[in-house]
């Protein structure tokens, strides 16, 4: 790559970064309009070597990271507003920034069972592949980094943090961290290196091209399912269903990462009873009774304040839908409900973690199993014996920082 102030001098260079035009809109619902890029020239050392695209029709490049397939022209962004044309070449400007860094409970992924009661280092970039009305982080996936106060950081820095802080992972999470893989594949190489794991917090909008190197190095991810009709992914995401099933489907059967599933429930929209069952009929035949399945409430945000919250009730109907379709591990989020939150073995029904909020408050297992009747409870659970409260945790979440 050359340098900033080689590229500085290339033909074109001012053209390119004080264009200034920074919006479009999307093209039938489908293809975005890329958008005009208005960053400053001491950007151009932010630039990393983006993957998976290749020379499209018109001079312009088509990047295959995400199922939008943006059509990007020289001087662009895609949709996502961080992978950009610069000289016929696709770049990233996620890589090696972050909006911020937080300890937080493994358990606010969710993550149910996966190191129950561990922390991970949590933080995100800028820009989103999605367009979700109902963002509960639109200031960060909505915004440019050069918009955005962000933090330069080195994989190796980023690490070194993780172990400062006692974490026992790294979680690429706030905005979707699909758009910025090469930063992920780059941390999670190194993470693992240092005995720590990776956890992805995704919508799992990313292409068959992409998603084997993405996920290479990925320990355990949630993903965000929406919704289960196309009209509300079109409608209120800008994006489509399929894709995320696909890739739902191809986490189950293709590879060995722990997968947990969220479903956010929005009053009017995705929460009726008919929907929620052929989620759960879906999730039985094609991910199995043991995926967790965890239904979350909403609260109004970005743009759509006309919705109330979740009710409670709601998010203890659809677990009960759940449980009657056959899923044995359901759980509700971002309430105080302390059977909808707690774990309970399969078999015999006795709890084994009971949480509180993103606390936990008792653990029990032996080597994964349940102390007693012996049945293995599915996850990735911490060896040894485990009696009462001797995992207990506070569940809560700090700010970090690189300095």
């Amino acid at each position: 790559m050359p340098s900033g102030e080689a590229r500085r001098n290339e033909p074109g260079w001012e053209r390119l970064f004080l264009a200034g035009i920074r919006t479009g809109p999307l093209v039938q619902g489908v293809w975005p309009v890329p958008l005009r890029l208005g960053i400053l020239q001491e950007m151009a050392t932010e630039l990393h070597p983006a993957r998976w695209w290749h020379p499209a029709e018109r001079d312009k490049l088509r990047c295959t990271l995400c199922p939008r397939y943006c059509l990007i022209g020289e001087g662009q962004a895609g949709f996502c507003y961080i992978r950009q044309n610069h000289g016929g070449k696709l770049w990233s400007t996620g890589y090696g920034q972050s909006t911020g860094f937080a300890a937080d409970p493994i358990e606010k992924k969710p993550l149910n069972h996966f190191l129950p009661g561990e922390r991970v280092l949590s933080f995100g970039t800028a820009g989103c592949n999605l367009g979700c009305k109902f963002c509960q982080n639109w200031d960060i996936s909505k915004a440019k980094l050069d918009e955005h106060a962000s933090e330069a950081a080195t994989p190796e820095q980023i690490v070194a943090l993780a172990l400062r802080t006692g974490c026992a992972g790294i979680a690429y999470t706030y905005n979707d961290p699909v758009i910025w893989a090469e930063f992920v594949i780059d941390i999670a190489r190194a993470a693992h290196a240092a005995g720590l794991a990776n956890i992805l917090v995704t919508a799992g909008y990313v292409t068959p091209e992409a998603r084997a190197e993405l996920f290479e190095h990925i320990d355990a991810t949630n993903v965000d399912l929406k919704g289960f009709t196309e009209e509300f992914y079109h409608r209120i995401t800008l994006s489509h269903l399929e894709p995320v099933l696909d890739t739902l489907v191809w986490l189950k059967r293709e590879t060995q990462v722990w997968t947990e599933v969220t479903t956010l429930l929005i009053p009017g929209l995705n929460d009726s009873d008919d929907e929620i069952a052929r989620e759960c009929d879906w999730f039985l035949e094609y991910l199995g009774p043991d995926v967790p399945l965890h239904f979350t409430a909403f609260h109004p945000d970005f743009k759509m304040m006309d919705r109330p919250r979740t009710p409670a009730a709601t998010l203890s109907r659809a677990r009960t839908i759940a449980r009657a379709r056959g899923l044995r591990f359901c759980y509700v989020g971002n309430v105080h409900d302390a059977e909808g939150q707690t774990t309970f073995c399969p078999a015999c029904g006795t709890a084994v973690i009971e949480r509180d909020w993103h606390a936990i408050r008792l653990y029990r297992l032996d080597d994964g199993r349940c102390p007693d009747c012996g049945t293995r409870v599915p996850g990735r659970f911490h060896p040894g014996k485990h009696r009462g409260r001797e995992r207990r945790t506070a569940g809560h979440r700090f700010g970090v920082s690189l300095a």
